[in-house]
């Protein structure tokens, strides 16, 4: 099901292939990588630009968890399979240089139990379908990283080290929390963190204070620091915070946010968490997507529909003549998590503008289109450039 050997040699090339198969083959025990050196200087023929996109959590609910077994019997498989919930935005995530997902849940062990609020544990098929998707690393520090301890942050990364994907947040040894993530897209090296503002109340394991990465703006400086010194020529920082259900920023989204720009080693936040759209903002010329929604997600019929409100965003990243990288374009992909007939998630702009949709269908897709547009432009994010394709 994985099917994602031609997309990684289309990404990241040669070097980049060789670098998660040196990866994955090392991931057991993990204490055997072996930190990145610095990139030798880069050649005039490199690439000037590069392509980013990002994505809002992957929340698994147990209806959601249904819905991929159902797909899976009718596939004539067993267990689940989360393909057919994220079909529709592979074309987008596939096609870009470097695409980023946010694994906002532990995974479980392939017999289960299978479990939501308030302790996650989802199939760990899960990671399979963000391979197929076309995802490359993910980010997991999460309010949820500690809901099955240790295990379950092992089972996650031991996923997502099987079916190719690399990893930022959460760590199963000391070794690993202090590895900096950097890949190597097209010959330039780009370094990924992640970062959550809390554990729900749940403490850190005893003796393990580098399990999962709690906000803290000194740690965030200092890990970005590393991974420039690493090598990586762009940073981009996964920031799970905000106030729940609040399509407005808080106040200390939008100070952290404008400290941790003003750093030369972060050149992009990308947000979590809140389960709803937030704007977007320029800063100094960088970007932050405060909140990009739940990319997949099964809430109860009934609840507010923008819980299913999502956006897929792609940064341009071009490198100036000075040689650092800056986002000189920004494309939003707005999307609807769909739940019935069966839970899809819906490129809204292709629905809207798909004759075959029934009409009354149409219209949903037009006001999710609508309410999310409106939301992602509230701090100016239009008139510096962000552009919503319709």
């Amino acid at each position: 099901m994985n099917g994602r050997g031609n997309s990684l040699g289309k990404k990241l090339g040669a070097a980049g292939v060789l670098l998660i198969v040196g990866l994955v083959a090392a991931c057991d025990p993990p204490t055997n990588k072996t930190p990145h050196q610095p990139p030798a200087p880069q050649a005039s023929a490199g690439p000037r630009t590069l392509t980013v996109v990002a994505a809002g959590d992957l929340l698994v609910h147990p209806e959601l968890s249904e819905q991929a077994a159902a797909d899976a019997r009718q596939a004539g498989r067993a267990g689940h399979d989360f393909t057919q919930v994220l079909a529709a935005v592979r074309p987008r995530v596939s096609a870009a240089d470097l695409a980023i997902c946010h694994m906002e849940t532990p995974l479980a062990p392939p017999e289960g139990p299978f479990t939501g609020w308030p302790y996650f544990s989802v199939p760990p098929q899960l990671a399979d379908a963000a391979a197929w998707a076309g995802f490359d690393t993910c980010s997991t520090a999460s309010n949820h990283s500690l809901d099955t301890g240790v295990e379950g942050i092992a089972r996650t990364l031991d996923n997502l080290d099987r079916v190719g994907l690399r990893h930022t947040g959460t760590a199963r040894n000391q070794v690993e929390a202090r590895l900096p993530n950097v890949l190597e897209i097209k010959g330039v090296r780009i370094g990924h963190l992640s970062y959550t503002v809390s554990f729900n109340g749940i403490p850190l394991p005893q003796g393990r204070p580098w399990a999962a990465n709690m906000v803290d703006e000194k740690a965030i400086l200092a890990e970005a620091s590393r991974t420039r010194a690493a090598g990586a020529e762009i940073n981009i920082l996964s920031m799970h915070w905000g106030t729940e259900y609040q399509s407005e920023p808080n106040a200390e989204q939008i100070d952290l946010a404008r400290r941790l720009l003003a750093s030369p080693d972060i050149d992009l936040i990308v947000g979590h968490h809140v389960h709803v759209v937030q704007p977007f903002e320029k800063i100094d010329g960088k970007w932050v997507a405060y909140g990009m929604g739940n990319l997949t997600t099964r809430f109860a019929d009934g609840s507010p529909e923008n819980t299913q409100d999502a956006v897929v965003p792609e940064f341009t990243f071009t490198r100036t003549p000075s040689g650092r990288w800056e986002v000189t374009a920004v494309s939003v992909l707005p999307t609807w998590m769909q739940y019935h007939p069966a839970a899809r998630v819906v490129d809204l702009t292709a629905g809207v503008n798909d004759p075959t949709v029934p009409a009354e269908q149409r219209a949903q897709f037009a006001a999710a289109w609508k309410r999310i547009t409106a939301i992602v432009n509230e701090r100016g994010a239009g008139s510096a450039g962000l552009r919503i394709p319709e």
